[in-house]
């Protein structure tokens, strides 16, 4: 089970391997949440998200004749290239399952770090059972994309920095707002503040229609979502949160948000804008949710996660074309 000494541990792994991403801010989003927002740019990862932190600590974790022998992962994208890179870096093969409707340029650059492949139809095919199947075939080992121990502790060392971070901008208390897709991103922030950081606390943000995670906090039990598929937020569009992962929010988290398409595409414009930095739509949710939900947080204060920006150009240009005069 993960904890503080695990992402602790995860994080020594990870120094000198990934970047210590910026905590970006900008008065005129200020103005609009009408509260300070800080945004934790983890858009500028290696790969363009946090995914890369869960992938090099998994790899690293293994046991060297273990990965030796190559990995396997499943993802729409993100995760994909995280556990590329690390695999690409470690000098081991990857094996990566894919989404068919997958941005393409997430399955092009995923392609391009030296991994494998193989994609399905998420709407009529089971990914876990494809996953699995193929991962013994092969002998591979599979690094789950958020219900792993250490794939979790490695994405809580971006909870570590954020609890340095706004100790350094004087902010000791204010909810941290994480896109969620599986929860492992969330989870492991949540881990991370409870022992660095007390007064902050995250909060899951979900697109409708996908609040999965947020229905399960109010049930207090694990929800499913009725479809797969069919938002532009595909980088968290996950079934259900974990069996690891679920506890630990559901101990540690406050109440979930949900976002429209619409907002996030607005957030995205004004990342650009304000920020200057280029946000997929998954990865702008817990930005839109700072930005035009601000009743549902309190204090003088918000953290909101970037975690993503591996956006295809054509949609990029219509939502700078489409929301751009109005950032």
């Amino acid at each position: 089970m993960s904890d503080i000494t695990m992402i602790e541990a995860a994080a020594r792994r990870l120094k000198g391997h990934i970047r210590r991403t910026p905590l970006l801010s900008s008065p005129f989003l200020d103005e609009i949440a009408g509260r300070r927002v800080l945004v934790k740019a983890e858009a500028l990862q290696h790969t363009g998200s946090f995914k890369f932190r869960g992938g090099w600590s998994a790899l690293s974790g293994l046991p060297e004749e273990t990965r030796a022998r190559g990995v396997f992962a499943y993802s729409s994208g993100n995760h994909a290239q995280g556990v590329a890179l690390a695999a690409q870096k470690h000098g081991v093969p990857a094996v990566i399952l894919m989404p068919s409707d997958a941005p393409a340029l997430k399955i092009a650059n995923t392609r391009a770090l030296g991994a494998e492949v193989v994609t399905y139809d998420r709407a009529t095919e089971d990914r876990d059972a494809l996953g699995e199947a193929l991962a013994r075939a092969r002998g591979l080992t599979l690094i789950r994309p958020y219900d792993a121990p250490l794939v979790i502790a490695g994405q809580g060392s971006v909870g570590l920095e954020i609890a340095e971070q706004t100790a350094e901008a004087g902010v000791d208390a204010a909810d941290v707002l994480v896109c969620c897709g599986g929860g492992g991103l969330t989870s492991g922030i949540a881990l991370a503040l409870e022992a660095k950081a007390p007064g902050l606390r995250a909060r899951p943000v979900e697109p409708a229609g996908f609040d999965d995670v947020a229905r399960s906090l109010i049930s207090g039990r694990i929800e499913e979502n009725a479809q797969s598929s069919g938002s532009l937020c595909d980088a968290i569009l996950t079934p259900k949160p974990g069996k690891l992962t679920f506890p630990i929010m559901a101990r540690l988290c406050g109440p979930g948000l949900v976002v429209t398409e619409r907002d996030c595409l607005r957030a995205m414009a004004l990342a650009f804008s304000r920020l200057k930095i280029v946000l997929e739509p998954g990865g702008a949710v817990a930005l839109a949710a700072a930005l035009f939900q601000p009743g549902a947080v309190d204090g003088p204060a918000v953290i909101a996660v970037a975690t993503g920006g591996n956006v295809d150009a054509a949609l990029f240009a219509h939502v700078l074309a489409e929301f751009g005069d109005a950032s």
